[in-house]
Order: C-alpha cells, then sequence, then structure tokens
C-alpha cells in the first residue's frame, strides 16, 4: 500500500521504555541467600511502546521512537538495541535526574510474569519532550502506558492525540492498568481521539467496573473511542465499534496454538501486528488476525522481543498455524 504525500510512511511510537531482566523457569524466591539454577536469564527493550516499535521494525516498518529514557547503561541499552533493529530513536529524550525505567520479571513455568517495577524516567516524560511536527506527518500514531506516565496522563495525552486528530493521523492507545481510584479519570479525556482503544479486556474491565464484555465495550464507545480492541489471551480478540443505527457490531478473532514460554510482550506484539494490518489497508478481520500471529510467535520464547523474525514469516505462521477454540 503506499502511503499518501502527508503520511510518509512512519509509524511514530509515543510513551514508556522499560529495560525488563527476565528470568525462567523460576518457581520460587530462594530463602535467606541461597541460590536457584535458571535456564535462561535475558535483558530486552520492552513496554507498551517501546515493546511494539521493536515488533512492528521488525515487521518492515519505519519507527520513530519517543519517549524518556535515564543517562546510564540500561538507557544506553535501549538506544543501541533499538537501533540495531533500525529505529530511529531521536524522540527518545534522557533524564539526568532518575534511571532508566526497569522491571524484574521471574517467569514462572506455566508462563505467568510477576512485575516488580522501577517506575525512572517514564515517569518524568512530559509534552515538553514530545515532537509534535514528528507526528504531523505520521502515518500512524501508536500511543503506549497510560497510567505509568504521571506528567503526561491526562490532559497532556489528550491535547496529544488531538493533535494527531487534527491532521489525520490514526490512533492506536495500549495501556497498562494498577490498581488505582482514578483510572477512568486519567483516561477518559484521551478517549474521543482514540481510534483503537486496545487495552487487555481484564484491564478494561478494572478501569470501567464492569464484566460483561458487551457492556465494557459500549461503555469505552460512548466515551469516544471509535473502536474497541480487547486483547483476551488464549480467548483470542474482540474488535467493536458502533454501527450506522446504534447497535454494537463485534468482531471475535481466534488465538493462534503456540507453546507457552512466557507471556511477556504478547499484547506488544498483537498491537504492532494489528498496525501492520492497517498500513498495508487490510480489514479488521485480517489486521487482528496478524496481531495474533505475532503474538503466539513472541509467546514462544523469553521476552518481548522474541518469536518474531520478519513479516514473512508472521505471515505463514498466520496463513498455517491452528487455532484455538473461542468458549464465548
Amino acid at each position: 500500500m503506499t502511503p499518501s504525500p502527508h503520511h510518509p510512511g512512519r509509524v511514530v511510537s509515543l510513551g514508556i521504555h522499560i529495560l525488563d531482566v527476565l528470568g525462567r523457569p523460576v518457581t520460587r524466591i530462594p530463602p535467606k541467600q541461597d541460590v536457584d539454577l535458571l535456564e535462561e536469564i535475558r535483558l530486552t527493550v520492552a513496554g507498551t511502546a517501546a515493546g511494539t516499535s521493536v515488533d512492528l521494525a521488525k515487521l518492515g516498518v519505519d519507527v520513530l521512537a519517543m519517549g524518556a529514557i535515564g543517562e546510564d547503561a540500561a538507557g544506553n541499552f535501549i538506544v543501541d538495541t533499538m537501533q540495531r533493529y533500525g529505529i530511529d530513536t531521536s524522540g527518545l529524550r534522557r533524564k539526568s535526574t532518575v534511571q532508566t525505567s526497569a522491571t524484574m520479571l521471574p517467569i514462572r513455568p506455566n508462563g505467568e510474569r510477576p512485575a516488580l517495577h522501577v517506575l525512572g524516567a517514564n515517569a518524568e516524560l512530559t509534552v515538553e519532550d514530545v515532537d509534535f511536527e514528528a507526528i504531523a506527518t505520521a502515518r500512524h500514531l501508536h500511543f503506549g502506558g497510560t497510567y505509568l506516565m504521571p506528567k503526561l496522563d491526562g490532559s497532556p495525552t489528550a491535547r496529544i492525540l488531538a493533535f494527531a486528530r487534527e491532521r489525520g493521523v490514526p490512533v492506536t492507545l495500549d495501556l497498562i492498568a494498577i490498581d488505582r481510584p482514578d483510572l477512568l479519570e486519567v483516561i477518559a479525556p484521551a478517549l474521543p481521539y482514540v481510534d483503537y482503544f486496545m487495552p487487555g479486556l481484564d484491564e478494561a474491565r478494572m478501569i470501567s467496573g464492569l464484566h460483561n464484555r458487551q457492556d465494557v465495550i459500549r461503555f469505552f464507545l460512548d466515551r469516544g473511542a471509535r473502536h474497541t480492541v480487547f486483547k483476551m489471551g488464549a480467548d483470542g480478540s474482540s474488535i467493536a465499534w458502533q454501527g450506522e443505527n446504534g447497535a454494537i457490531e463485534e468482531i471475535r478473532v481466534p488465538a493462534f496454538a503456540s507453546p507457552v514460554v512466557d507471556s511477556t510482550g504478547c499484547g506488544d506484539a498483537y498491537c504492532a501486528g494489528f498496525i501492520v494490518g492497517l498500513l498495508r489497508g487490510w480489514d479488521l478481520v485480517q489486521s487482528a488476525r496478524f496481531g495474533s500471529a505475532a503474538a503466539g510467535l513472541v509467546i514462544r520464547g523469553l521476552g518481548s522481543d522474541a518469536g518474531i523474525v520478519d513479516f514473512d514469516q508472521t505471515f505463514e505462521f498466520m496463513r498455517s498455524a491452528e487455532t484455538l477454540l473461542i468458549t464465548d
């Protein structure tokens, strides 16, 4: 699909950038100063902006990363790694007063991933750090990390997304919901400017206070999101919008069968695959299937950058892999 002159083809991925330290398999925290031996420990670039950037780059997309990192070894690792993937890191701002955001992830044998996180430089990202000119000339804006960017959350986020909307730049938004009383208050100003609202279903339930999926869908569509795209793990994903008669239209897309090693970064991979589908002019079903394929590859290895090699490998996996049954 040939980009229009207004959109030269670049995706801006704006939000949290994290150094992940992962180890597997972890069955316990050793007592006292005892040592347990693991099969694997890795360092990776992660976060709902940075992880998606890496996957987009692997899938052949020109990416500009925007966010904040520290002036430390962890920040250097993020920059060096992203540049090796061909990502433009000129939109990353170095913060001298805080460390780069980082997470320790002891991965359980079933792929679950409890997290120990340092908020770090992501907490210092402000609207003044954002390159609005780059957003204005982008083909797509992916915004990732609401609730972990206290100086950008709320009205500053809405300002950025409204700017993108005014210039015809489509917006996807992913987040990391944490248990706090102001979840809806923080996200509500941005929702009218979001084309594809892409949290996990459990996160959307936490924000809305509702459980039934149809009720959750309507909750966010009524507050301005053009589409909800809920990631649902083994139950696949849901893509919904409001039809011309006011009724909710929903598509369910199954997940692909894949051996589970580590679920870290599967949501980021889904977002990347979905965005690639949109950029290629695919319909919502095909875009969601490609997102599911990207996630199905990432879950096979340790870390958010595992599994995906390139577009052709991911497309072939989408074409040939078995899908899981949708249970509801």
